[in-house]
């Protein structure tokens, strides 16, 4: 299994950079040694790997405003949508010339630590995830894109990301910074003082959260692979059960915030709901490309 990798993205503290390697999914594929967390003295007792959902929500405001671990997988799934249209619009430009695009890495469904789905964590660890769906090549492409083909192509690719982007980033953007003024709440800090005693009673000693990802970080970086399973999943245990007590405090908190935030902004929210949902079912049509998000 290949070491998670990431690219840069919307980041709402410096945390997520540090711990990015913990947010990804593993561009090999999903989860196949995950044990349960039912059975997590079984160390050869694995569970379902995590699935793809191809179900959006009914209102997209959950997508692309979350408050909560579980709607994190949606804004997931749309994040990597606009990537795949911009890789879809590339290589089909390519393609009209006859060209083939390089393969890329694979892109991989990143998850939010500001916001955590402690139930996907605990059940597959802290860097296991569905796997994105890949694309099929084009057929028609026999030659490789040489460089004016490829910055051509790439400004098409590009320019088909922007016109989903352009809808929902700005508003997004707004949201995750909103989000920060929780981390001066004062039941939320005096929830976190509770997680390094927790995390301690599992083995992982740490004097904060920010510990906790950089511990684990250097774990998942040192780890043999075949122990990145088992690290993975004693982690992501630790931290979901740990966080849990926070996440009872701050996620209602986070829904409180959003209801403001909506009322604040009355007319974006109408036209997000009125251009969004059609704008990517347009994009599936026309790219080949369908909206999927992570499941446990």
């Amino acid at each position: 299994m290949a070491r998670p990798t990431h690219r840069p993205r919307l980041a709402i503290r410096a945390a997520v950079a540090v711990a990015a390697v913990l947010l990804t999914a593993c561009s090999a594929g999903p989860a196949r040694h995950s044990a349960d967390v039912a059975g997590a003295d079984n160390p050869a007792r694995s569970v379902t790997p995590a699935r793809l959902s191809r179900t959006p929500p009914a209102d997209p405001v959950r997508m692309v405003l979350p408050a909560t671990g579980a709607e994190t997988r949606w804004t997931q799934g749309l994040d990597v949508f606009v990537q795949q249209v911009s890789r879809a619009a590339t290589a089909s430009c390519a393609a009209r010339r006859g060209a083939a695009v390089p393969q890329r890495v694979p892109l991989a469904f990143i998850r939010f630590f500001e916001i955590p789905d402690l139930d996907f964590i605990a059940r597959h660890g802290t860097s296991e995830s569905a796997a994105v769906p890949a694309l099929t090549p084009d057929a028609s492409a026999t030659r490789p894109a040489g460089p004016a083909v490829l910055r051509a192509c790439g400004a098409e690719g590009k320019a088909a990301a922007d016109a989903l982007r352009d809808l929902y980033a700005p508003l997004q953007q707004r949201w995750f910074a909103e989000l920060v003024s929780l981390r001066h709440d004062s039941a939320t800090v005096e929830a976190l003082r509770a997680l390094p005693r927790c995390l301690a009673g599992h083995g992982v000693r740490v004097r904060d959260e920010n510990g906790f990802f950089a511990l684990a970080d250097a774990r998942m970086q040192t780890a043999a692979p075949a122990d990145l399973p088992r690290e993975s999943r004693t982690l992501g245990r630790a931290y979901a059960t740990c966080m849990r007590p926070v996440e009872a405090v701050r996620e209602p908190a986070r829904e409180r915030l959003r209801a403001r935030f909506l009322a604040a902004h009355t007319g974006e929210i109408r036209t997000l709901r009125r251009t969004l949902v059609a704008a990517l079912r347009h994009a599936e049509a026309r790219y080949d490309v369908r909206l999927a998000f992570p499941a446990p």
